[in-house]
């Protein structure tokens, strides 16, 4: 079982958390606009996972004065929401693919060397809680990764396409957002699961 952390950390991871929660829910209308504007796939599915990663993050905070087995049980509903980008993407790459027009490159790798920056920032302010309280904070910061991860797959995109007009680039990023939002689901459910176990025997019961 990972070690909790104490009042003064504990107080430290709420203050990250919120920090990212808003910066999540600023970027996701900045990026949310622009894809709308240039019809990206990955973009799109990025912006809801901003969204996403906002609603995670409000709900670590809410759940931190919890017991250790409803925060388990938080963290097995996170694993469901970080599924939602996944699905999004899936639906806007096969539109996109009935209706087959490159995304503008420039404002394509611009708003994912933002979503980089953002996500870099993030990930910074959640590493040092990383392997703390279970489910929750690697949640929160299997999020930011990831994120950060897709953001470069986003930017190499727009590079590309600016080479070589093309809806490919865009749209397999967007479907490598919906592998990677899958496997974090599935490590964030396997860490709820484990911490579950672990709390039920010592709490009483009703």
């Amino acid at each position: 079982m990972e070690p909790a952390l104490d009042a003064r950390s504990q107080d430290r991871f709420a203050a990250a958390v919120r920090t990212v929660a808003f910066l999540n829910v600023a970027y996701f209308g900045v990026e949310f606009a622009v894809a709308v504007s240039i019809g990206s796939v990955s973009l799109f599915a990025d912006s809801i996972d901003f969204l996403e990663d906002a609603a995670v993050n409000f709900l670590i905070l809410a759940a931190l004065s919890w017991t250790p087995r409803n925060r388990a049980r938080v963290g097995m509903a996170l694993a469901g929401i970080l599924l939602v980008p996944a699905l999004a993407a899936l639906w806007t790459a096969w539109r996109k693919i009935a209706t087959p027009v490159a995304p503008s490159p420039v404002p394509l790798a611009a708003t994912g060397a933002g979503a980089l920056a953002v996500n870099l920032t993030c990930a910074f302010l959640l590493a040092r809680f990383r392997s703390h309280s279970g489910s929750l904070t690697r949640a929160a910061f299997l999020s930011a990764r990831n994120d950060a991860l897709a953001n470069v797959a986003i930017v190499a995109a727009g590079l590309l396409t600016l080479v070589r007009p093309s809806i490919w680039p865009d749209l397999v990023v967007g479907v490598g957002i919906v592998a990677i939002n899958a496997g974090a689901a599935w490590e964030v459910w396997g860490a709820a699961r484990r911490e579950y176990r672990d709390a039920t025997p010592h709490e009483p019961h009703p």
